[in-house]
């Protein structure tokens, strides 16, 4: 027999079919800002946009960016009365990761009785806590401190070589969508659209 036959196969070809109802997953250990927790999936249930913080969380929590972010921020209250700085900043935080461009929209996460607790927050901010907050910061004061958090998030990328690749797709809107602009619509010419811009890097070994 050839040995040109005899070739293993490492990778399967395409995707496993499965029959049926799938199997539970099994359960995941999880580290929070509340402790240890246990994240199991279940497959017929219905999740929310945020159904998958918990990892998202451990990891911020791993990496101390969250923490450090928190800290580092210039806010600064004086009234007993006031929220905590870290449930405001969590509460920006959650909204922004919910796809919220508005302040009002920050009431739909009172609902959430998992994630604010998960990230070490007493409760989400209302949204006047919040827009009080953000306008007491000084410009400069606030502007070193993004920067700051920032940069560290992508300087280490800058001692490896890597690439970025850049995917930009079109969708055409029928209305008056905020940002909507009017530009280089190959389907639709002169359309107002949103051009959505997607980037990803991958190390490179030069």
């Amino acid at each position: 027999m050839s040995d040109e036959k005899a070739v293993s196969k490492i990778h399967p070809e395409g995707e496993r079919q499965t029959e049926g109802s799938q199997t539970m997953e099994a359960v995941t250990s999880l580290d929070t800002f509340a402790g240890k927790i246990q994240f199991r999936w279940a497959p017929e249930a219905e999740v929310s946009s945020l159904g998958q913080m918990p990892f998202f969380i451990e990891f911020l929590k791993t990496s101390g960016l969250f923490e450090n972010w928190v800290e580092d921020c210039p806010l600064r209250y004086t009234s007993p009365n006031a929220p905590p700085k870290r449930d405001v900043l969590g509460t920006i935080l959650l909204s922004v990761l919910a796809g919220h461009w508005r302040y009002a929209h920050i009431s739909a996460l009172r609902g959430d009785g998992v994630n604010p607790g998960l990230l070490g927050m007493r409760k989400v901010a209302s949204e006047d806590s919040v827009r009080h907050g953000l306008s007491a910061l000084k410009e400069e004061e606030s502007d070193a401190w993004l920067k700051k958090h920032l940069k560290a998030s992508y300087e280490p990328l800058l001692e490896e070589a890597w690439a970025l690749d850049v995917d930009t797709t079109v969708k055409p809107l029928y209305g008056r969508q905020e940002d909507a602009k009017v530009g280089y619509n190959p389907q639709k010419p002169g359309r107002p659209s949103h051009a959505h811009h997607s980037y990803s890097s991958e190390t490179c070994g030069w």
